[in-house]
């Protein structure tokens, strides 16, 4: 007989600190630091933009001038879309939620690949590229098309980051702005095997494309308990009029047993190393807004869980801010999420390719045996 057969199994539920494979891209330090490929996010997210970032991420180290250049102009010539891509877009019902469209619209592309039966290396990078562009494009093309505003096109002298926010809301960033949403998707770029990475590379792992596997990430990214919850956190400050509100409203939702979004999180012991350049960030945007009131029930609602619960603020929590005072609509913080950390993803797609093997985990059945199977005309 077979009950006994997984006995031996031992479950870590969620797979916590399981190691599932090796990676040279980021680690995710408990302590409170994050590293891409060896450097500290707090030596590069004020230091590089966020082209720089995505080009460390896909090709091992950064780039120098010229090769910036050339990275920078390939990524502007990709931030086009095929027509049918375009009118699909315009097609999706006004109901539909922005990441539904990201996912439907990213495979869609997979069908308009012009390298599409070439597999070599030299082409994952060349796809890459391809996605670290045409993501955000997405994102702006559904924002232009739902309000019923022309779809804007990249300016050759603006920088990545800057020309998707032009996109999106059809008017050039200031220069606070720049910063703001530059460093913005630079602490969005990688975080190690979360869930959206580790399901990009399961589906890499089968030798599905790069579109498949991003599909993949994307419809991961969307679940409230990974990238949704900026959205989630846009939604609590809303509800919340003033700092006096803020302790019943907190000590309520603890009473309910429901998650406070934007704290916590599975790895770290201590701060998200992201969210103090994200507090920054929000509070000087807040400042030039006339939006301290926001800042400051943020900071009030930061200490009541501290001191209620002793977690500390994700990189959700700010980022919800920063988003918010640069004017993108809170149903859209999740794709920008997405549009940062494209470059993570497909850089670990390209790895799980390299290592060549199919990430299969078993499981500890705990179900019956020897059931009496009875026809359908018995039972």
């Amino acid at each position: 007989m077979n009950e006994n057969h997984d006995s031996d199994k031992v479950v870590v539920r969620g797979l916590r600190d399981v190691a599932a494979a090796e990676t040279k891209i980021s680690f995710v330090d408990p302590n409170g630091a994050l590293y891409y490929l060896g450097y500290s996010i707090d030596d590069l997210v004020e230091r590089v933009c966020y082209e720089e970032v995505a080009y460390l991420l896909l090709n091992g180290k950064l780039p120098n001038k010229n090769e910036l250049d050339d990275f920078r102009a390939q990524l502007i010539s990709e931030m086009n879309l095929p027509e049918a891509v375009i009118n699909s877009i315009k097609s999706a019902p006004l109901c539909s939620h922005p990441m539904e469209v990201l996912r439907t619209e990213v495979s869609h592309l997979g069908m308009y690949d012009p390298d599409r039966d070439d597999n070599s290396e030299k082409v994952y990078r060349k796809r890459a590229i391809r996605l670290v562009a045409k993501v955000p494009t997405i994102v702006a093309a559904h924002h232009r098309l739902r309000i019923n505003q022309k779809l804007v096109t990249p300016k050759e002298e603006f920088g990545f980051a800057e020309n998707f926010l032009y996109m999106f809301r059809g008017i050039p960033a200031d220069s606070e702005e720049k910063i703001a949403i530059d460093r913005f998707m630079t602490l969005h770029a990688d975080h190690g095997f979360n869930a959206s990475t580790f399901a990009a590379r399961v589906t890499a792992s089968t030798n599905s494309g790069m579109y498949s596997a991003v599909t993949s990430a994307i419809g991961t990214l969307k679940g409230p308990l990974h990238g949704g919850a900026s959205e989630k956190v846009m939604l609590m400050l809303d509800n919340i009029n003033t700092e006096e509100e803020v302790e019943e409203y907190i000590q309520g939702m603890l009473d309910d047993q429901k998650k406070i979004m934007g704290f916590g999180h599975r790895v770290y012991k201590t701060e998200d190393p992201r969210t103090k350049h994200l507090r920054v960030i929000a509070e000087n945007l807040c400042h030039r807004a006339n939006s301290l009131s926001l800042y400051s029930l943020c900071l009030k609602i930061e200490n009541v869980v501290h001191e209620k619960k002793k977690i500390f603020p994700n990189v959700d929590f700010y980022a919800a801010v920063v988003l918010n005072a640069l004017r993108v609509p809170k149903e859209y913080f999740t794709p920008f999420f997405a549009s940062s950390r494209i470059a993570g993803w497909t850089a670990h797609i390209i790895e799980q390719y390299q290592d060549a093997v199919l990430l299969r985990p078993s499981s500890k059945y705990v179900g019956e045996f020897g059931r009496t199977f009875v026809p359908i005309e018995n039972r």
